[in-house]
C-alpha cells in the first residue's frame, strides 16, 4: 500500500462525517443536561466521572472504527486492487493512528485549560456559570477545528507545506522550552477592545446570560467577553494542534474524529484539573518534546522509514514523553515560594 493512498476519501465517506457530527451534537446535548443538574457546583467526583466517560467513548469509537475499517477495506475494490494491500494491517493502522492522534490532541488541550483558568479569574466568572461559557466555547471550537482540518487536508498534499508544518512544530516545541512564557492579557486583545467600543459592558453577573437589555440598550456581559476570548485563543492553539496530528496521519477522517473527541472532553477535564495544574509543572516540557518529535517525523523520519514512521512506535514515544514529564513532576514537586513577612 502506498503511503499517499487515502483510505477514507471524503467523496465516499461524506455520510460518515454527517453521522459523526449528529452523534456529537446528541452527546454534548446530553452532557449539557447533566451539567445543568449540578449547576451550582461541579464536584471533583462528577468531573472525574465525566472525564472518564469521554475517554471511554473515544476508546469505544476507536474499537468500532477498527472493525468498521476492516469490513470496509475487505470489500473495497479500489483498495484491494493495490498490490500488497492487507485489510487487517490497514485497519490496525487506522486504529493506532486514531489513538495516537487522540493522545496528542488531548495532551495539547491541557494548554487550553491554563487559559480557561486565567480568563475565568480575570473576568471573575463564578464557577456556577463557567460550564455554560465552556459549552458554547467548545461548540465554536468544533466548527473552527473542522475548518482548519479541511484546509489542512488540502494543503498537506503539497510537499513544501509538510516541511513548513514540520518546521513550525519544531520551532513551537523549542520555544516552549527556551522562550519566555507570555502572560495573557485579555484587556489588550484587539477584538475585545473593539467589542467594548461597540457595546456597553455590564459588570453584573447575576445569571448566565451573555446579553442584557438595560435602560432599553443592549449590553454584553463578562460571560460573553470571556467566550469570545476563549474562541480566539482556540484559533491560536489549533495552529499547533492541527499540524501535529497531520504528522501522524494524512487521513482527514481520522484527524477530524480524534480532534473532536479530544475537544469534547475538554470541559470535564477543566473541572478535573483546574485546581491541580501546578502539580504537573513539567508537562509543558513533555508537550514541547512531543511537538519536536512530530515535527521531525513530518520532515524526515517518515521518509527515512520508507514513507511511514511506525505508528506503534510513535504512540510509545509520545506516551513515554508525556508520562515521563508527569511522573517527574510528581517525584520532584515544585518548590513553593516562601512569602517574606512584611517589615
Amino acid at each position: 500500500m502506498k503511503s499517499h493512498t487515502i483510505l477514507f476519501p471524503t467523496e465516499e465517506y461524506w455520510w460518515f462525517y454527517i453521522a459523526f457530527v449528529v452523534g456529537v451534537l446528541i452527546l454534548i446535548s446530553i452532557d449539557l443536561g447533566l451539567f445543568k443538574k449540578h449547576e451550582k457546583s461541579i464536584s471533583l467526583r462528577q468531573a472525574t466521572f465525566r472525564t472518564a466517560t469521554w475517554v471511554s467513548l473515544a476508546l469505544m469509537f476507536n474499537v468500532l472504527l477498527y472493525f468498521y475499517a476492516h469490513s470496509a477495506f475487505s470489500s473495497n475494490p479500489r483498495l484491494l486492487a493495490i498490490e500488497g494491500f492487507d485489510p487487517d494491517a490497514a485497519a490496525w493502522q487506522v486504529a493506532l493512528e486514531f489513538l495516537t492522534g487522540y493522545v496528542i490532541e488531548q495532551s495539547l488541550s491541557i494548554d487550553n485549560i491554563f487559559v480557561f483558568v486565567v480568563v475565568f479569574m480575570y473576568f471573575r466568572i463564578p464557577p456556577a456559570y463557567q460550564h455554560r461559557v465552556l459549552f458554547y466555547g467548545i461548540l465554536g471550537a468544533l466548527v473552527l477545528r473542522g475548518i482548519f482540518i479541511a484546509l489542512g487536508s488540502m494543503l498537506i498534499e503539497y510537499e513544501f507545506v509538510i516541511w513548513i508544518f514540520g518546521a513550525f512544530l519544531i520551532y513551537t516545541g523549542l520555544h516552549m522550552v527556551f522562550g519566555k512564557e507570555r502572560e495573557i492579557h485579555p484587556e489588550k486583545n484587539f477584538v475585545i477592545r473593539n467589542l467594548k467600543k461597540l457595546f456597553p459592558v455590564t459588570a453584573d453577573i447575576s445569571d448566565d446570560s451573555f446579553f442584557k437589555r438595560i435602560g432599553g440598550r443592549l449590553h454584553i456581559t463578562p460571560l460573553f467577553i470571556a467566550l469570545i476570548f476563549l474562541e480566539l485563543t482556540d484559533i491560536v492553539f489549533a495552529v499547533d494542534s492541527v499540524p501535529a496530528i497531520f504528522a501522524i496521519t494524512r487521513e482527514p477522517l481520522i484527524v477530524f474524529t480524534s480532534n473532536i473527541f479530544a475537544i469534547l472532553g475538554l470541559r470535564s477535564l477543566y473541572f478535573l484539573l483546574a485546581g491541580v495544574l501546578d502539580l504537573f509543572y513539567l508537562l509543558k516540557y513533555g508537550l514541547a518534546l512531543v511537538l519536536v518529535f512530530v515535527g521531525n517525523k513530518m520532515i524526515w523520519l517518515n521518509e527515512y522509514f520508507g514513507g511511514k514512521f511506525p505508528s506503534g512506535l510513535s504512540l510509545a514515544i509520545i506516551l513515554t514523553l508525556l508520562g515521563g514529564s508527569i511522573l517527574l513532576s510528581l517525584l520532584f514537586p515544585k518548590k513553593k515560594e516562601i512569602e517574606k513577612p512584611a517589615e
